[in-house]
């Protein structure tokens, strides 16, 4: 009920801004009437019901209130946005009465803002629901050993397999990542939104990975919301290996041996909040270099979220891969990732540690990614200039 009673009063701010300016168009104010009356009973749907859902016409309810609340998010901030310039007019309308005509301007805007809305969901859903592209890196790393001149690692991330992301959307990512040829694979947290049961057949396609090192996967915080014991089982079961505050050690080199093989340590974290669900599982940076070889030439860490990065750079790794933004993932929460994660996406640096972050290979709830659009990674490690 809390969820309903938000979401209609969100929703009576949209029709109050905007339908009494519609009134020159009777058709386009019943259309959006009618529009906002089946969003805001929608949209809880879309919110609450997401994990529960089984059976076809459940699911059908979710996509249809998930594809509401996309739409819905544009359309309340443009209509802040519209309130603003409004406000702005009527200052200047009062400053110079000539300068701006204020009613034509409050009609055809509120004529704009539905459009411009169903234009940015309809652009942001054909993003979503795409195979992510390949976002090809180089980083640049000093000191880097012969044997890992391009070392490439494909990374995918917030994948989100659930109540809209099913075993062919997946199915069509692997096989875009073994098109790649890398020598690993990094999966990077937030792979699943939903428990083993309901969603193993649809993430069993990553067991058809192929890498010359193979797979490795760090736990994200919806793992821990979805049952993160029984997926790092049921991933080990397909042949990926979950890295949980530990590391391992790839021995590289080029395939005609014409220089020495070189170490690459990998190490992966479980999620920078895993520790509010197991103790246990405290992320450490520091913990998963234990026992680690002094001889590594390359340092790399795997951690969801880039808030890792102050830790893995007083740790003494040379680069880490994370997830967990989705650079916003549509306009304009895009421009809020930074007041809670130092980095939203691309390749940054925070001292000596190249810092890569993800936009995510799936999306989170709205099918809809618009001005961030979901990328397959490959980072490919090269000499410093």
């Amino acid at each position: 009920m809390p969820l309903y009673l938000i979401s209609a009063l969100l929703h009576a701010y949209v029709g109050w801004r905007l339908l009494p300016a519609l009134g020159a168009w009777p058709v386009a104010q019943g259309l959006l009437l009618l529009l906002l009356l089946a969003s805001a009973g929608l949209m809880p749907m879309g919110l609450g019901g997401r994990r529960g859902a089984r059976g076809r016409w459940a699911e059908r309810r979710v996509l249809a209130g998930l594809l509401f609340m996309g739409l819905f998010s544009s359309l309340f901030v443009l209509t802040v946005l519209r309130d603003g310039l409004l406000l702005l007019s009527v200052i200047v309308f009062a400053w110079r009465p000539a300068a701006l005509p204020v009613g034509p301007l409050r009609e055809w805007t509120a004529v704009t803002v539905p459009l411009l809305g169903l234009l940015a969901t309809v652009l942001g859903f054909w993003n979503a629901r795409r195979t992510a592209a390949v976002v090809r890196v180089d980083v640049p790393l000093a000191n880097l050993p012969a044997g890992l001149h391009g070392f490439t690692v494909a990374q995918i991330s917030d994948i989100h397999v659930g109540p809209t992301i099913k075993h062919g959307y997946l199915s069509a990512i692997v096989a875009r990542v073994n098109s790649l040829g890398a020598d690993m694979v990094a999966i990077t947290g937030d792979l699943v939104d939903g428990r083993v049961p309901e969603l193993a057949d649809h993430v069993a396609p990553l067991a058809q990975l192929r890498s010359r090192h193979g797979s490795y996967f760090v736990t994200g915080n919806h793992e821990y919301y979805s049952g993160a014991h029984a997926w790092i089982d049921e991933l080990r079961r397909l042949g990926v290996q979950v890295l949980m505050n530990e590391h391992v050690v790839l021995r590289h080199g080029p395939p005609d041996r014409t220089v020495d093989e070189a170490a690459l340590l990998v190490a992966g974290v479980a999620d920078y909040s895993a520790h509010q669900f197991d103790p246990a599982h405290r992320s450490d940076p520091q913990g998963a270099l234990r026992g680690a070889p002094a001889h590594a030439g390359v340092r790399l860490l795997l951690a969801h979220q880039p808030r890792s990065a102050v830790a893995a750079a007083r740790a003494g790794f040379d680069l880490q891969l994370s997830g967990h933004t989705h650079g916003g993932q549509f306009w304009p929460w895009n421009l809020f990732v930074r007041l809670q994660q130092p980095f939203t996406a691309g390749l940054h640096r925070l001292g000596d540690l190249w810092v890569y972050t993800s936009r995510g290979t799936g999306y989170w709830g709205p099918p809809k990614r618009f001005g961030a659009p979901s990328e397959i990674t490959l980072l490919r490690l090269v000499p410093a200039a």
